[in-house]
């Protein structure tokens, strides 16, 4: 497949092929992004749409010096969800972090995850209800760097925030899902592991 910078600029120029390109690349990124945070498969489908649509009529914005491709894509991606957020007020308010709670192990081995497809699903249910339950902001950056492996820095580029918040905001975030998953009498580094599906 043609490398962003050439799929960008042959939209700029009108090219319907490349656009039908670049959506299929991203599609199902953005689709999971969007599904994380609002846990809703239909709401999903309708903000990956609506995002994509703002990526059209921005394209001619994006400017391969600032940023990577994917980078500037997740950024309209993340902005568009906040505006989301503001506008049905889902804002949900979390509990005090701020006390010691067991960190989710981020990177399990692959041969510790449940070889039970039911099982499987059944700790993916847990883990997304534990995210929606957690504030917007904590839950993008856990998406961002557990779902999808962006590195910190990349992170931050994203969500337009310094490392050290980012990296912060991924902590406190694993905190939540910790405390909300424990609540739940589970163990929480069984259910990190669905993170990376």
């Amino acid at each position: 497949m043609e490398p962003d910078e050439e799929l960008v600029e042959r939209c700029r120029r009108k090219d319907n092929g490349a656009w039908t390109r670049l959506v299929q690349k991203y599609r199902r990124e953005i689709f999971g992004l969007c599904f994380r945070a609002t846990g809703r498969k239909e709401e999903a489908e309708d903000l990956t749409q609506e995002i994509f649509l703002k990526v059209f009529k921005a394209i001619g914005a994006f400017d391969s010096r600032r940023a990577s491709f994917t980078t500037w894509l997740y950024r309209v991606a993340r902005n568009h969800l906040v505006d989301y957020y503001r506008c049905t007020r889902k804002d949900r308010v979390t509990s005090s972090i701020e006390d010691e709670l067991p960190q989710i192990e981020q990177n399990q081995a692959r041969t510790d995850r449940p070889s039970d497809p039911v099982e499987r699903s059944e700790r993916q249910i847990v883990l997304q209800k534990a995210l929606n339950q957690i504030s917007p902001g904590l839950r993008q950056a856990v998406v961002l760097r557990d779902l999808h492996g962006m590195e910190y820095a990349e992170v931050s580029r994203v969500l337009g925030i310094p490392s050290g918040t980012a990296k912060s905001r991924v902590h406190r975030g694993h905190l939540e899902l910790g405390r909300l998953l424990g609540a739940q009498q589970a163990e929480p580094a069984q259910h990190a592991s669905a993170l990376s599906y």
